[in-house]
């Protein structure tokens, strides 16, 4: 049996169930050629009325329900069933559908509900012979006719006891369903007050079902409001995000930098500490140097008060390595006081520096050169250091300090 892409309604209905007046087939063929599409006319009856899903099915002979349908096709419903040509209808079926075997077929009419509405006769699938051109019948489709014959008229008497009993059995139905109807007449009143009580009460439902329905059409707008609203402020809350993370990332550089700058104060105030305290230690020394230059001062000045010298009328002499020598006296303990005065008539070996350009023992032009530069800046004659010309007692205090 072949199937379709979409099975027809069917049922486990026998034959009992079936009626089979109500579509008539028209000009059936006692055999149709193999390999040619098969034209199915039929016609409706009066009293039936097709339905959508109605369809013409091809049955082998001896089917017991419209589930062992071959083939099927779907009906055309047709606009106006009051027509007399609407009646007249057809269904052709496709070559490549249709048996292959000479087994004898015959088309049914199956409703929507899965009931036979209507039977063909017999037919073929066959070549045709010269016997069929000649329209002989013979002894073996001959009896074959027969046997189906009486295979029909045995369903027909089957399906005619089976209407009878069914009709006894509806009359003993509807005589029940009288005295029913007649003890449910009393009821129907009741019944109809109750259903007038309960189309109030529906008319309310139905009132409170609309207002339901406009509050929650009201909360839907609100929903998406809301919803909307939302949406801003997440993006607001994802912006405030990034800020705060940018925040963090900068307050993380700033105490890294901070960190930094902590480290390095702590560096500029360990150096400080440091320098402070060497530049203590350089005051105390100072201090006790000048301490000793005032010393060294009034016991030159007596010195020269006592020889008849003005000390302010001397010029200022360096010590050389002679007045070093003359300290390494045992005997005298602030040196020689007569050196400056001895050797002021001849300069001091030390005093004569060469040039530093050309090595002239003689005084040259860039000597004279650094004689002008002297408002500038001070060059001490001892180590040829340079000192600005505002810093006169730094200069004093290292030239004296070339002495010690």
């Amino acid at each position: 049996m072949e199937e379709t892409i979409k099975d027809p309604p069917t049922s486990a209905v026998l034959l009992d169930h079936c009626h089979f007046s109500q579509v008539i087939f028209n000009s059936v063929e006692k055999f149709y050629i193999p390999g040619g599409d098969v034209t199915c006319h039929y016609t409706f009856t009066q009293h039936f009325i097709p339905r959508r899903k109605d369809w013409i099915g091809i049955f082998r002979v001896g089917w017991k329900t419209t589930r062992e349908y071959y083939t099927f096709m779907w009906v055309t419903l047709p606009i106006d069933l009051n027509n007399k040509s609407a009646k007249q209808q057809e269904v052709q079926f496709k070559a490549y559908y249709l048996p292959k075997d000479d087994e004898y077929y015959q088309f049914c009419y199956v409703d929507e509900d899965g009931v036979v509405r209507g039977a063909s006769i017999p037919f073929q699938f066959r070549p045709e012979n010269e016997e069929d051109i000649l329209v002989v019948t013979t002894q073996e489709e001959l009896e074959t006719l027969q046997s189906i014959n009486k295979k029909l008229e045995l369903k027909v008497k089957e399906q005619k006891d089976y209407w009878e009993t069914e009709l006894l059995q509806l009359k003993e139905q509807n005589q029940k369903m009288s005295s029913e109807n007649e003890k449910m007449g009393i009821r129907v009143d009741q019944l109809q007050a109750q259903l007038s009580t309960q189309e109030k009460e529906m008319e309310k439902l139905v009132q409170a079902d609309q207002d339901k329905t406009e509050q929650l059409e009201q909360l839907k707008k609100e929903n998406d409001h809301l919803f909307l609203s939302l949406t801003e402020q997440r993006k607001d809350q994802k912006k405030l995000e990034q800020t705060v993370e940018q925040m963090k990332q900068n307050e993380t550089t700033a105490m890294k930098k901070q960190q930094e700058l902590m480290d390095e104060n702590f560096d500029l105030s360990k150096r400080l500490s440091e320098n402070k305290i060497i530049c203590n230690a350089l005051q105390r020394e100072k201090e006790r140097l000048e301490g000793e230059n005032d010393l060294l001062k009034r016991e030159n000045s007596r010195l020269l008060s006592y020889m008849g010298l003005d000390f302010n009328s001397l010029p200022y002499q360096v010590p050389t390595s002679d007045e070093g020598g003359a300290r390494q006296n045992p005997g005298l303990a602030y040196g020689n006081p007569y050196s400056g005065i001895q050797e002021s008539s001849s300069p001091s070996p030390l005093s004569i520096k060469k040039c530093p350009i050309c090595k002239a023992d003689d005084i040259c032009d860039h000597t004279l050169e650094q004689q002008q530069m002297q408002p500038l800046c001070l060059n001490c004659p001892i180590c040829d250091k340079i000192f600005p010309a505002t810093e006169k007692q730094i200069f004093e205090d290292h030239v004296f300090c070339h002495s010690l």
